[in-house]
């Protein structure tokens, strides 16, 4: 059985997760942990599962502290002084996704192995169910986001910016605004009503999706834009001209700043990392498990994805958006965004992805790996999927680890060559997914 992808377990509303999986997980949560935090996002199923999830740990005798609506980070924050943190979320998937995150006390979500022993207590069924008077009891959380904000405070300086800040109708809306605003910002909001329907956008903080940041942040002349995702666990910014600044930039901005020996990046990582960090860069698996894993394991100062996940182990494992928004605000306050962003190599970069049938996954992905071994290039890296290295420019492949999709992507120091390799690439996809 596998029910963990690259960020926890999730699926489309009483189709794929239902409340049922949600009360058996949690009966295998609890049959390993003696207390649980236990938050939600604000997605209309958050409730239900919340409720499923709860009930499956206190009848594993698990004592269940509730967070409420709080941000993924919030709750890797109330986890710290109990055994694990549940969070009900399906981050950036859209609206009719639900899901949970496992979380550990120092903020580090669930390994490998860790999840292995609950997908195998889920399949077999051996929870360690408790009589009447032995189930867990439970507890509310009163303070959690007031935790999570001083400690954020007590790690960044004071800021005078004009800030917009896109809450994607989460529950960013109630603690970023305020970070920023005890930070010394002027704070402008938007899609700060939480709203699982989302309203306002989708809850991917992707360009496209960000238009209405955009021109907030240029019409009101604000120094700065951020943007969140669904759970916060994610951040992208504007700068005062409008300029979108994710992905590879924010992450080359971040390992700059605080990758002083080593960070840890993912496959997908630009080459704009390698020519602009003087730290050591190590590669891991995309996911910000995976990325999380490593900065532990390596010692890392830094971690980051360019999906927008930021992981600052001074704080935390988790990858935590508010904090990333705090410690980004910070520094334009020494210097503008659009002059730091200019001092960031760039180089073209194309992306794609293709749908394709779950059943028919181990066919379509051996059929991949065929064509490209067939591929002339310098080197290959299987870590996550297939990173074909070739002179001046690289390509990944890879499937997605919570949706039904191949995606590729292409980058290299010209456009001409970054175009070659995409159409190289895209032909051996597209011809094993019909």
């Amino acid at each position: 059985m596998s029910l963990f992808g690259s960020s926890g377990v999730r699926g489309v509303v009483n189709r794929d997760f239902t409340p049922e999986l949600a009360a058996m997980i949690g009966m295998a949560v609890g049959s390993k942990a003696r207390s649980a935090a236990v938050g939600m996002d604000s997605r209309t199923a958050g409730p239900m599962i919340e409720a499923a999830v709860s009930s499956g740990l206190m009848a594993a005798g698990c004592d269940v502290f509730h967070a409420g609506l709080v941000t993924t980070p919030t709750l890797a924050e109330a986890s710290r002084a109990l055994g694990c943190g549940v969070m009900v979320t399906a981050s950036h998937n859209p609206p009719e996704y639900e899901g949970i995150k496992l979380w550990n006390p120092d903020g580090s979500g669930f390994g490998v192995e860790q999840t292995k022993a609950i997908e195998k207590l889920v399949e077999t069924r051996k929870f360690k169910l408790q009589s009447w008077d032995k189930v867990g009891t439970r507890h509310v959380l009163q303070d959690a986001v007031e935790c999570h904000m001083m400690r954020i405070l007590a790690g960044v300086g004071k800021s005078n910016l004009k800030v917009v800040v896109d809450c994607a109708n989460g529950p960013a809306s109630n603690i970023t605004p305020l970070v920023l605003q005890k930070m010394g910002c002027k704070v402008i909001t938007m899609n700060s009503n939480p709203d699982g329907h989302f309203p306002g956008r989708p809850p991917e903080p992707t360009e496209e999706n960000l238009q209405d940041l955009k021109n907030a942040v240029v019409s009101m002349k604000a120094d700065l834009g951020i943007a969140h995702d669904g759970d916060a666990d994610r951040m992208v910014a504007f700068d005062e001209k409008g300029q979108f600044v994710g992905g590879d930039r924010l992450l080359a901005l971040f390992a700059k700043r605080y990758g002083k020996k080593k960070i840890v990046v993912t496959v997908d990582a630009s080459m704009i990392i390698d020519d602009f960090v003087d730290a050591e860069v190590i590669r891991t698996r995309v996911g910000d498990v995976f990325v999380s894993e490593e900065v532990k394991k390596s010692k890392a100062d830094f971690g980051g994805e360019p999906s927008g996940t930021w992981i600052f182990p001074d704080q935390t494992y988790c990858p935590d958006g508010v904090l990333a928004a705090a410690r980004l605000v910070e520094l334009v306050g020494k210097q503008k965004l659009s002059e730091l962003r200019k001092a960031i190599p760039c180089y073209p970069i194309l992306r794609n992805h293709v749908e394709f049938d779950p059943k028919n996954r181990e066919k379509i992905l051996q059929g991949i790996e065929r064509e490209l071994k067939g591929i002339k290039c310098e080197s290959m890296l299987t870590l996550d999927g297939h990173r074909l290295q070739f002179k001046d420019g690289w390509a990944l492949v890879r499937p997605s680890g919570t949706e039904p999709r191949i995606r590729f992507l292409a980058e290299a120091r010209s456009d001409a060559l970054a175009s070659d390799i995409m159409a190289i690439i895209s032909k051996a996809v597209k011809g094993c997914v019909k």
